[in-house]
């Protein structure tokens, strides 16, 4: 019953700073329902080498992230990739091609959108997707 936003994050990508406003969307919608989820992924540039220990350490102290981060996943299709990304990759067509990719799963738990990692998080294309998928009441 939940909208969820999942984010495909690196911390030594130009777009890490992306995770302040990730941070921010939390806040703003979580009362409302969503649930913002970062999975730490390697895929590209090699640009998430941590653990997750150290994943999560780094995006609490740099940028005060609060909100759920999994462990390491790959997204690129084949061998290897993360179920939850051959998923949403099946829902929507599209896979990320570079790290901060970002899906709208509605609480359907159907994916009903993708924005690439140069759609901000707090721009207004991403919160219009947002706050339609929170609009949808449930079917009962």
């Amino acid at each position: 019953g939940k909208v969820v936003l999942v984010v495909n994050v690196a911390s030594r990508c130009g777009y890490t700073p992306q995770y302040a406003e990730l941070e921010t969307v939390w806040k703003e919608f979580k009362d409302k329902g969503l649930v913002v989820i970062g999975f730490p992924c390697n895929d590209f540039g090699g640009q998430e080498p941590g653990t997750s220990t150290e994943i999560r350490d780094f995006c609490s102290k740099t940028y005060g992230v609060t909100f759920p981060m999994m462990s390491k996943v790959q997204t690129k299709a084949g061998e290897g990739q993360s179920e939850i990304y051959a998923f949403l990759s099946a829902g929507t067509g599209k896979l990320p091609s570079w790290n901060f990719g970002k899906y709208v799963v509605g609480k359907d738990g159907k994916p009903v959108a993708f924005f690439g990692s140069g759609v901000k998080p707090t721009g207004e294309e991403l919160r219009k997707a947002i706050e339609q998928a929170l609009a949808v009441k449930p079917v009962s």
